[in-house]
């Protein structure tokens, strides 16, 4: 299913109209984001672990089991460059997550697949957020939630947790 990401009311972007992200539990512990970017070009490769994605284009997921405090906070840009990242408790204890880097794929024009193993447990349901941030060719970022708290953007937000993964069935 196919869900909207929504611009922050408080900012504008030029270079989107829209973006979508469809969200899919794979097996034991994967997990597969795949966005509708139409307008915005993105490597189908993998590249190199990298900090501070988020201060231009950057895809972004947050990843919890339901009910606990502690997350996860996967980052891909448009080159391919990743970063993972886990956290105690709101925006609490941040390390590197021992995640390795997402595999991905286009989709087809405008379509870009990235389909992470994640560190949670596979019998817990996952509360997940989907955001990104995006760089028009000014420079000026606007922020993209499936669903934005109120004020600032604030992606690390339980509120921003919006959708809910159940464990995968067992044969």
């Amino acid at each position: 299913m196919s869900h909207p990401l929504l611009i922050h009311p408080d900012f504008h972007c030029a270079v989107l109209d829209a973006l979508t992200v469809d969200v899919e539990r794979l097996g034991q512990q994967g997990l597969r984001l795949r966005y509708g970017v139409q307008g915005l070009s993105f490597s189908g490769r993998a590249g190199a672990r990298t900090d501070e994605l988020w201060r231009r284009t950057c895809l972004e997921a947050f990843v919890k089991v339901r009910g606990a405090a502690a997350y996860r906070e996967l980052n891909l840009a448009p080159s391919g460059a990743w970063a993972a990242y886990r956290f105690d408790g709101y925006r609490a204890g941040m390390a590197d997550a021992d995640i390795g880097a997402p595999a991905l794929a286009a989709a087809g024009a405008g379509v870009v697949a990235a389909t992470w193993t994640l560190d949670l447990p596979a019998d817990a349901v996952w509360a997940v957020g989907v955001t990104a941030v995006i760089e028009d060719r000014d420079g000026a970022l606007s922020y993209w939630s499936l669903r934005h708290p109120a004020g600032r953007p604030d992606f690390h937000h339980a509120d921003g947790f919006a959708l809910e993964l159940a464990p995968p069935s067992r044969p």
